[in-house]
C-alpha cells in the first residue's frame, strides 16, 4: 500500500466520576495520510486548527508513534508525506494527542501491510498516553470502560443511546500536567465509594437515555472539585448549564472544555455557558455534537 488516511474521533473523558477509565467518542475528527515515498525524506504538513502548534520535524507525535510501528514490524518506507487535517484544538480536553497517537499507529501499520490487530494497536496507544480513557473510544467509538491490569488494556464497549451534546470551550490554556499535579496524593474511602457508586448509575443512564439521571449520575469528587478553580469561571459556567437545561455537565477531560447532556436545548445551554465565560473576558467555541460509533476508519 502506498497511501493511507486514518480519520479518528474526538473523545470525551472521565464523564465526572468515570476518572481515567470512561470515555465517549464524539464526531469531531481529526485526518491523517501518510504516503510512501522513494526518495528518503520526512515530510510533514499541517492543515487546519493549531496547526502552528504542531512541530514538522521528527518530533511530530504522529511520526513518533509510527516509528514504533514501524521498529516494531522491522519495515519501514524508504521516504514518508504525512499530512495532517486538525479540526480538534491543542490542550482542549478532546483527545487531540490520542488522535495523533492512534492516527500514527494505524496509519503505520497500514502502510507496510502490517499484521497487528486492533488489541495491540490499543495497548500501545495506550502505554504512549498513559491511560486507555481516551485511546479506546477513538479507535472503537462510543462509550468505552478502559482499565489497566499490568500492562494489560481491558475495555468494554458499554451500549449508550444515540443523543447529542454541547461541548464549550473556553479560550483558557490548561495543561494535563497542571491538571493533574492539582490533584491530591491521597483520596477517603468515601470520595472512592462516592465515585464508584455514580459510575455505574451513570453507565446505565447513559444507556437509557434517562437524562433526569444524570445530575447525580455525573457528579465526581475525585478530580473536579480540584480542577474546576484552575478555569475562570468554570464552576459558575457549571451552574449556568444546568440552569439552561443541561441534565448533567462535566469537564472534558482534565478540561478547559465542558460537555453537557441533555434531550434537547443544546443551543440554550452553549449561550448560557458562553456568556459565563464572556463574564470572565474569556472568548470561547462551541460544538453541538453527535456521538460516534464507527471509531477510527482507514481508506
Amino acid at each position: 500500500m502506498n497511501q493511507v488516511t486514518v480519520t479518528i474521533p474526538a473523545t470525551s473523558a472521565n464523564l465526572g466520576p468515570g476518572f481515567d477509565c470512561l470515555g465517549l467518542a464524539l464526531a469531531l475528527y481529526n485526518k491523517i495520510t501518510f504516503t510512501a515515498v522513494s526518495a528518503p525524506t520526512l515530510i510533514i504538513e499541517i492543515s487546519g486548527i493549531d496547526a502552528a502548534k504542531l512541530p514538522t520535524d521528527e518530533s511530530n507525535l504522529v511520526y513518533q508513534s509510527a516509528c514504533r510501528v514501524f521498529d516494531l514490524l522491522g519495515k519501514r518506507p524508504s521516504g514518508l508525506h504525512i499530512q495532517q487535517e486538525n479540526n480538534i484544538l491543542v490542550g482542549s480536553g478532546l483527545g487531540s494527542s490520542a488522535t495523533a497517537v492512534l492516527g500514527g499507529l494505524l496509519a503505520a501499520n497500514a502502510l507496510v501491510d502490517g499484521s497487528l490487530s486492533q488489541s495491540e494497536i490499543l495497548e500501545m496507544a495506550t502505554a504512549l498516553e498513559g491511560h486507555p480513557d481516551n485511546v479506546a473510544p477513538a479507535l472503537f467509538g462510543g462509550l468505552v470502560l478502559g482499565l489497566m491490569d499490568g500492562e494489560t488494556v481491558h475495555i468494554e464497549q458499554l451500549p449508550i443511546a444515540q443523543q447529542q451534546v454541547a461541548v464549550i470551550l473556553p479560550d483558557f490554556e490548561l495543561s494535563t500536567r497542571a491538571a493533574r499535579a492539582a490533584l491530591p496524593a491521597q483520596i477517603s474511602r468515601q470520595d472512592a465509594v462516592f465515585n464508584a457508586s455514580r459510575l455505574g448509575l451513570l453507565i446505565r443512564a447513559l444507556e437509557t437515555a434517562a437524562y433526569a439521571k444524570l445530575p447525580l449520575a455525573m457528579q465526581d469528587k475525585l478530580h473536579q472539585p480540584y480542577r474546576l478553580p484552575l478555569i475562570p469561571g468554570m464552576g459558575d459556567a457549571f451552574k449556568a448549564a444546568y440552569a439552561a437545561g443541561a441534565a448533567g455537565v462535566a469537564l472534558s477531560g482534565a478540561g478547559p472544555s465542558l460537555i453537557a447532556f441533555a434531550a434537547d436545548g443544546h443551543a440554550k445551554i452553549v449561550e448560557g455557558v458562553t456568556a459565563v465565560f464572556s463574564q470572565n473576558h474569556l472568548t470561547s467555541r462551541s460544538w453541538i455534537l453527535p456521538i460516534d460509533t464507527s471509531g477510527s476508519q482507514l481508506t
